[in-house]
């Protein structure tokens, strides 16, 4: 191996250093004085989130929970797409729920509970704006305002938020002073800088990291299950999130013709979804599932590089995230020529079927106790029986339902329900007895989704069946006196759908 150059490239320059290497920014001091001067830095006119009037209840029950101990929740940092380029932020889950901030606010921001007595000091710790005389300010591509746009100081981030602020400057002091004395819990993989901080600070004081994991995982937990129950402000912007997909199912249905004549009809129906999704939300609160044909029976088919053939089912699950950052999920299987055949038809209804004997095992919770594991049994109840009925199941319905059986679930093995709110999955770190046993209470948001996936290849199948996958899937919200299918302006009957795809 031949030595290098005295002059040949440091391998070991960081990344960020290298934009050097490619690019030319100013860097002249006649250019720092200039671009410093004559910029109106008026603040951001702010005003307080549409949940501001809710978290204080929420910040409450969490501060109730763990009285004298730190509590530390990230936000989350930029996660890198490739090389330099980062996805768009979105920050975690039980951050938002706590703030009320929306859409890609504020990462690398970490909100800190510090106990007094018998309750909390909240603060909201961020990488309030820079000086338009800093170098942050016109070479930062992450945070710099010429780069990003306006971003908030500390008095407006306080103004929106009703939190307490301060720079971000000073948490690292703020989570780790006098750990040892001072019990802390952290929600762990939202901020891999902060878990290293945290860890470090552990270490040095030689606490016990097996405990301090426990802690980190109930604090968690909590923070998953105080999002079971929606409040009023989740309830609306749910709503909104649901009207919003609506519109891009709406989309998708004017889109076919489109799609039937693209060597990747999917691809249409997916850019046709995310287009309402993005121009009237913040997105998409998953990715779509657009499935023609055979992709249908592929669960979590995202590729969306398929054909569109006339005669095909096509499988449209979707979900537009609000700028609440509240997502929809709604599934659909429509019939690209207009009409289902006689064997798709059978299986639609078959799934239909399922889905209204979940809703009224749901609905039940008025006369009796429901645990939300009864609306999964009573669609599978159904699933088993029209399987029977078709002479695909190799036992009967009854044997099939068994414990020892299940055979019914070669056809469908997802679960048929699933909380539903800042997450497509909410709640997911939630305990059983909390979610799975639980029973059902007014403010749940769930989704009921059946479905049937008879794949080409199955041979167990007899022919017809094979190459159709079916899903229905709705947002329901348990109410004191019922249910209420916040999807309800969606067609959903096999009648209702075939006017939709024919225009009617």
């Amino acid at each position: 191996m031949t030595a290098q150059n005295e002059d040949s490239t440091d391998t070991t320059q960081a990344l960020d250093d290298r934009v050097n290497n490619r690019s030319h920014r100013p860097n002249s001091q006649a250019f720092r004085d200039f671009v410093a001067e004559g910029w109106d830095r008026t603040p951001l006119d702010a005003q307080a989130l549409a949940a501001a009037g809710f978290t204080p209840e929420r910040r409450a029950q969490v501060s109730a929970a763990f009285p004298g101990e730190r509590l530390v929740i990230p936000a989350g940092g930029h996660k890198v797409r490739s090389n330099d380029t980062d996805y768009r932020f979105r920050a975690h889950s039980a951050f938002i729920h706590l703030t009320g901030l929306e859409a890609d606010s504020e990462p690398d921001a970490v909100l800190v509970f510090e106990p007094e007595d018998d309750t909390h000091n909240v603060t909201l710790y961020f990488r309030p704006r820079a000086g338009s005389d800093t170098v942050e300010f016109f070479s930062d591509s992450r945070y710099g305002e010429y780069w990003v746009g306006p971003r908030a100081d500390l008095e407006a981030m306080s103004t929106m938020t009703g939190i307490a602020t301060e720079s971000s400057a000073t948490v690292d002091d703020a989570i780790t002073k006098d750990l040892g004395a001072i019990s802390v819990r952290l929600v762990r993989q939202a901020d891999a800088r902060i878990d290293s901080v945290i860890d470090v600070a552990r270490t040095q004081v030689q606490a016990d990291l097996e405990i301090s994991e426990a802690g980190d995982a109930e604090l968690t937990q909590l923070l998953s299950e105080l999002r079971l129950i929606k409040d009023e402000h989740e309830v609306k912007a749910l709503r909104e999130a649901v009207a919003i997909t609506r519109s891009g199912f709406d989309n998708v249905v004017a889109a076919l013709p489109d799609a039937l004549a693209h060597r990747r009809g999917e691809r249409i129906i997916e850019t046709a979804f995310e287009t309402a999704a993005r121009s009237d939300g913040n997105g998409i609160g998953y990715d779509t599932i657009a499935a023609a044909g055979n992709h249908a029976c592929t669960l979590h088919w995202i590729r969306n590089d398929g054909a569109v053939q006339a005669g095909d089912l096509v499988l449209v699950d979707a979900g537009a995230e609000a700028d609440s950052l509240y997502t929809a999920d709604i599934t659909r299987t429509l019939p690209v020529s207009g009409t289902f055949t006689e064997v798709q038809a059978k299986i639609y209804d078959a799934v239909l079927d399922a889905s209204d004997a979940a809703f009224a095992v749901a609905a039940d919770h008025v006369n009796r106790e429901v645990k939300f594991r009864e609306i999964h049994g009573a669609a599978m109840e159904v699933i088993a029986a029209r399987l029977e009925e078709f002479g695909i199941l190799p036992v009967s319905a009854a044997q099939s339902l068994s414990p020892e059986g299940q055979h019914h679930r070669r056809w469908m093995v997802h679960g048929t329900s699933h909380h539903l709110g800042l997450d497509v999955h909410d709640c997911a770190q939630a305990r059983a007895e909390m979610y799975l046993d639980a029973v059902l209470e007014p403010g749940m948001v769930f989704t009921i989704e059946p479905g049937l996936y008879f794949k080409t290849d199955d041979l167990l199948l007899p022919e017809e069946f094979r190459g159709n996958g079916v899903r229905i899937e709705d947002d329901v919200l348990v109410t004191a006196d019922g249910v209420e299918n916040l999807s309800a302006d969606f067609p959903r009957t096999r009648a209702e759908v075939e006017a939709w795809v024919q225009g009617r």
